[in-house]
């Protein structure tokens, strides 16, 4: 870690890319994303938590990376939705019109993404429990839960089709 001025360059595993940034202690990792790198996918809202507009990937697990400073990133695999590549959630999303505005859909796809690949049969008590750490003013949420049980049904249908035959 080199050190100017108070600032720190820390090096950051963002979308399978190391990168370097410059950074005060306190610098958030949703800003550090945005400004430093560009990818604006993440996006600020309430700033508190609430929202999940600026939910990115953490080793797979979903951070609202608005409480999150940038030097806690380090050493982590950090996804932001620039990162996905075309995951079988954004395609669903697209099909069952799972945004309006576009303002949480990212949040939501990285959460959504996550949970297919954390609990591929998740039943409906699990997927709404997950659904809960995002918040849309738009859709009503119902094209939201087509979309991730969509996606879910493709996984166990993938994943019955790999289950050895008797």
């Amino acid at each position: 870690m080199f050190k100017l001025e108070g600032k720190s360059i820390i090096t950051l595993d963002i979308n399978g890319e190391k990168k370097d940034v410059m950074v005060d202690p306190s610098d958030i990792l949703l800003y550090v994303i945005r400004e430093q790198l560009g990818l604006t996918g993440a996006k600020p809202g309430c700033e508190n938590g609430d929202c999940g507009t600026c939910t990115v990937l953490m080793d797979g697990w979903p951070v609202k990376s608005c409480l999150m400073l940038a030097a806690e990133a380090v050493g982590h695999q950090i996804t932001t939705v620039e990162g996905l590549n075309n995951a079988p959630i954004q395609k669903a999303f697209v099909e069952n019109w799972g945004f309006q505005c576009g303002y949480c859909t990212s949040g939501f796809l990285m959460v959504c993404h996550a949970l297919s690949n954390i609990h591929p049969d998740a039943d409906e008590y699990i997927m709404e429990e997950w659904l809960q750490s995002n918040i849309c003013r738009c859709t009503g949420y119902e094209e939201i839960r087509n979309a991730i049980k969509e996606v879910l049904k493709q996984n166990h249908s993938a994943f019955k089709q790999l289950e050895p035959l008797n």
